[in-house]
């Protein structure tokens, strides 16, 4: 039996399942800095360490010693799915018969950075920069696609001493495709605590990235708040209609209200010259997602909109109207199909970023 297990970043990461797995084994194999983060639980086990690009040495050995009859975990920094050492076992071992293999999976690089920089995952993709045996046109690809469809990237391997020109590379995608102010969120575990950077792509340099740094790209969405880096979901929060909001919209849909800048209205400009005034009223309030310069008012559950112009934006008014005149039919709406509206809403943002205008 061959138990490859996933030992997470830390400690504190290890599953109840892989520390049992370790207990029953005979043999711990392993790079010998993972091995000795777990030094205290194998002291009765014979413990073989291989150096770091050994990986096919140890599994050749670990499956040698599981036919010996030995129960062997082969340890895995992280998850060993992830970049690591399942992927190395599962290739050799078909040239064998009767492995048994299992699985212990650990936190991931990625699950940790993103537990210590906030929330910034949603949909995303994971991307190693190392170009030892990937052909770094093969990475390029990668990462246009990955950022060209808006996913948050997580980014393994970023640079080393002798490896920089995948980071350059990286660093000129991210600019190209998501702008200079795309948000990155950097995990440097070399320090104890690991050390949290959130930069724009226009600062990120060499000397705050190395081998043991995870970044995480933002999308067009993600937004620095409190010091964390979120990326919203798009949550339902459910909320009365205000009696101002309740007589813009019945006027909108009997057609009283104009297309455009309203500077017969005695606020106007209540926001910025210029701005559209067709949703005075926001119809997604509140959205709670803080993208376009919203914000809750600590302890006093109020949405405060004040600092979010992108509802007046013209472009965002051309995207929003005729679908929001199709969904809408009765103020109530805006309460029954917020889902509906809320999606309305992102599919616009996402067609108009707030950070390109």
């Amino acid at each position: 039996m061959i138990n490859v297990i996933g030992i997470g970043q830390n400690r504190e990461n290890m599953t109840l399942g892989a520390l049992k797995a370790i207990e029953e084994s005979d043999v711990i194999i392993g790079y010998k800095k993972y091995v000795d983060q777990i030094s205290d639980l194998i002291s009765d086990k014979e413990i073989i360490k291989k150096g770091m690009g050994d990986e096919i040495a140890r599994a050749e050995m670990a499956i040698q010693k599981s036919l010996d009859g030995q129960t062997v975990s082969l340890i895995s920094s992280g998850d060993p799915g992830v970049f690591g050492m399942a992927n190395v076992v599962y290739q050799i071992v078909s040239k064998y018969e009767g492995v048994e293999i299992k699985v212990y999976p650990g936190v991931s690089a990625l699950n940790y950075a993103s537990s210590k920089l906030g929330a910034p995952l949603n949909d995303f993709a994971a991307i190693s920069l190392s170009n030892i045996l990937t052909p770094l046109s093969e990475i390029e690809k990668k990462l246009r696609y990955a950022l060209e469809a808006n996913l948050i990237v997580a980014i393994y391997n970023p640079l080393s001493k002798t490896r920089k020109e995948p980071f350059n590379r990286f660093k000129q995608c991210v600019t190209e495709i998501k702008g200079e102010d795309a948000l990155i969120g950097i995990i440097d575990s070399t320090y104890e605590p690991a050390k949290k950077t959130i930069v724009k792509v226009k600062d990120l340099t060499e000397d705050i990235v190395n081998m043991s740094c995870t970044l995480i790209v933002g999308n067009d969405l993600t937004y620095v708040q409190d010091g964390n880096l979120i990326t919203p979901r798009g949550y339902v929060i459910r909320s009365n209609i205000h009696e101002l909001s309740q007589n813009h919209y019945e006027k909108f849909l009997n057609g009283e209200i104009a297309h455009g800048p309203n500077r017969d209205c005695e606020f106007y400009p209540c926001h910025y010259d210029g701005q559209y005034c067709d949703f005075c009223y926001c119809p997604f309030y509140p959205c709670g997602d803080s993208s376009t310069g919203g914000e809750w008012i600590k302890g006093k559950n109020v949405w405060n909109c004040k600092k979010c112009h992108w509802l007046h934006d013209k472009q965002a008014v051309e995207c929003l109207r005729e679908p929001f005149e199709n969904i809408v039919n009765e103020v109530e709406d805006l309460k029954k199909k917020k889902k509906t509206l809320l999606k309305l809403r992102r599919a616009c943002l996402l067609k108009n970023n707030p950070n390109d205008l």
